[in-house]
């Protein structure tokens, strides 16, 4: 249901603001991916220091590796479970109208046969 509280705000311009908050949650996302691609980068080069690496530096590069990698699998875990629960057509009323539809013409039709019928009783009686 719409939330109507705080506006009267309409279904679609919720839907149209979850999708925006998505949309800026990947696009954090992707900015942590890069991130995590630079702070891979760093620790090769650390580890490639003709002098040798040093290990402060390599333990802050990986512990923010680590929480990179998990703040992106948390954040794509619940947008994946989110696009799973997106309904698009959930309002739709075609199927029912498409019922509703079909029920009239069966409905006609059972009044054609029993006009039929009532006019083949008709008939007899009046014989």
């Amino acid at each position: 249901m719409a939330h109507q509280s705080g506006g009267g705000r309409s279904a679609s311009s919720d839907g149209q603001a979850t999708q925006n908050a998505s949309l800026q949650r990947l696009q954090h996302v992707e900015k942590r991916v890069v991130r995590v691609l630079e702070l891979a980068g760093g620790v090769m080069d650390e580890l490639a220091n003709s002098t040798g690496p040093r290990v402060e530096v390599l333990n802050g590069q990986c512990r923010e590796f680590m929480q990179s990698i998990k703040f992106i699998q948390a954040t794509l875990r619940e947008e994946i479970k989110s696009a799973c629960e997106y309904r698009p057509f959930e309002k739709c009323d075609y199927n029912a109208r498409i019922s509703n539809d079909i029920c009239c013409k069966k409905l006609e039709y059972v009044i054609e046969q029993l006009d039929s019928m009532k006019q083949s009783v008709d008939q007899c009686k009046d014989a």
